[in-house]
């Protein structure tokens, strides 16, 4: 998406034919950026189509000024769980993961959770976050919205990234110190709270995975973990090769 780095700014819109962003993007555009008539904006779906417009005049709409480009979905997919911490940290945990290029985030209660949503703020946070990461990923100029799950359980958020594409014995892990290196089978990992995961949990038939020689604060590991995945998706870094000692 090189035209959409070099654009002044970044929105999703539902319909690349009309491209309308909504009240709060338009104001992010107009009074935050302060951008005028003319320059250039990039518009997505979320759904990987996007193309290059140009701020209108008038009204709260933008101009198309090229045709619609289809980005492929990123492959292999890229999950992240974690289990949620208090005050903000989920929402900057969520901000980080969106920018880095996380697929799938999926929150989830493990069995030392300290912070466990009611129906009513399970709502009120799941919105909040799915905000978060329309918002960020508007800032990383992405194609592709990411899928911020249901809140849910251990169990359920393995089947769910396993059900989105992390498949394989080696493909979902658990964050652990002491684990083994994350490899080109690595697709998802789930990273506990702060404190840790139970026997049971570690007993589940998930592979562990360390992230640090150093013990990381929760939020720190599932960005770690998210920078990992992505990095080695992209090429960007090796794995290491299974027959060197």
């Amino acid at each position: 998406m090189t035209a959409a780095r070099s654009a002044a700014a970044h929105v999703f819109v539902v319909d690349l034919d009309r491209p309308e962003p909504d009240d709060d993007d338009w104001y992010h555009l107009q009074r935050v950026l302060r951008l005028r008539p003319g320059e250039s904006v990039t518009a997505a779906d979320g759904r990987g189509r996007w193309r290059v417009c140009r701020m209108a005049a008038e009204a709260q709409r933008l101009e198309p000024d090229a045709p619609v480009v289809e980005e492929p979905h990123p492959s292999p997919l890229v999950a992240v769980g974690f289990a949620p911490v208090k005050g903000d940290r989920p929402e900057w945990t969520v901000q980080k993961l969106t920018e880095l290029g996380v697929d799938l985030i999926v929150p989830f209660t493990a069995a030392r959770s300290v912070v466990r949503w009611d129906a009513e703020r399970r709502e009120h946070h799941l919105r909040r976050l799915r905000r978060v990461a329309r918002e960020a990923a508007m800032q990383a100029r992405r194609a592709w919205l990411p899928e911020v799950a249901e809140l849910t359980d251990l169990a359920g958020a393995t089947r769910g990234m396993r059900t989105a594409g992390a498949n394989g014995p080696d493909a979902v892990a658990l964050a652990e110190p002491g684990g083994g290196p994350l490899t080109d089978a690595s697709r998802a990992v789930l990273v506990g709270p702060e404190g840790g995961w139970t026997p049971e949990e570690l007993g589940s038939g998930l592979p562990t995975v360390g992230l640090s020689a150093t013990i990381l604060r929760a939020e720190t590991a599932a960005v770690a973990v998210g920078t990992l995945l992505c990095a080695l998706r992209e090429g960007r870094v090796a794995p290491r090769d299974r027959r060197s000692t």
